[in-house]
């Protein structure tokens, strides 16, 4: 294998003309120079040099590879100042998918956090909600999954156990109702008082564990509408149109028109995490994207 150290001593010998004074430029010994010589022509399987007395020229392959290693040298040299670079946080990308809600109210102050701090890491953002965010991340499609899962669902204990977890908050879920509704203004509201009511869903997975949590009180709700839009959510319920649970964050994220929003018991809440691989862990830029996030929830 030929190795980068002796393309250099080869150009340093082919510039000077002798291993002496390559030894001076190199700042090495002239033996040194001639080892490293000797360890090039075994490992390219041909002479590189021809040593008439004092005079030293380059064979053919020696031409070849002295013109090659200006490229491969030069290359190198780039790769190494990138890499540096992005260790040092002077460049880089993370790759963010984040959760519609999330994206709302965490992610822009951990992302802005960032820029400020970082201006040369680039930070890229799309929306899924898990477990196709999850998804993306093991896929290689992401860096950092900003992604949420309810507490005692049956699926889980172990579903990110292969990944890096960052756990950000606790997010409670509150009651939507109209603001002319018969609950509207309680302190507190019982789930099974909403049994007789239409309701609006959201996501696919909130969806599933809406049915879970009523069911569990001893009904199965009457879902007339779903959407993954939270304000559209709001809407429907704010024109009269049922009832609905959604996260704070989401709550945080829209402007609640029309509706009051109530405490339900039993109490709901899912856990809002960072994930990442765990190489991509020690990756600088994603490490400081998992900081910065952790902080914006501290908020």
């Amino acid at each position: 294998m030929i190795e980068a150290r002796h393309l250099r001593v080869l150009r340093a010998v082919a510039g000077t003309g002798s291993f002496s004074a390559a030894a001076r430029e190199l700042g090495c010994t002239q033996p040194a120079v001639s080892q490293q010589m000797k360890a090039l022509e075994q490992s390219a399987g041909t002479p590189l040099l021809i040593r008439t007395g004092r005079e030293m020229r380059l064979t053919q392959a020696g031409e070849a590879l002295v013109r090659h290693a200006a490229g491969i040298l030069a290359g190198l040299t780039a790769a190494e100042e990138e890499v540096a670079a992005i260790a040092g946080l002077r460049a880089g990308r993370v790759r963010l998918v984040s959760f519609p809600s999330g994206s709302s109210t965490l992610v822009p102050t951990a992302l802005a956090a960032m820029r400020a701090e970082h201006p040369g890491t680039r930070i890229s953002l799309v929306e899924a909600e898990p477990p196709r965010s999850v998804e993306m991340l093991r896929e290689g499609d992401c860096d950092v999954a900003l992604a949420f899962r309810y507490g005692g669902a049956s699926h889980s204990a172990a579903e990110w156990d292969d990944l890096v977890v960052r756990p950000l908050l606790t997010d409670r879920l509150v009651g939507l109702v109209p603001e002319g509704h018969r609950l509207a203004g309680a302190e507190r509201v019982g789930m099974a008082e909403l049994a007789d009511e239409p309701w609006i869903a959201g996501c696919p997975r909130c969806r599933r564990h809406l049915v879970e949590v009523c069911e569990g009180v001893g009904f199965t709700p009457r879902i007339d509408f779903a959407t993954d839009d939270y304000p559209a959510v709001v809407g429907l319920v704010g024109a009269g149109l049922g009832v609905a649970v959604l996260p704070e964050l989401a709550v945080e994220s829209v402007r609640a028109k029309g509706v009051s929003a109530v405490a339900v018991e039993p109490a709901v809440e899912r856990e809002v995490v960072a994930l990442t691989l765990p190489d991509l862990a020690r990756v600088p830029a994603v490490a400081v994207t998992l900081a910065e996030l952790e902080r914006a929830a501290a908020r």
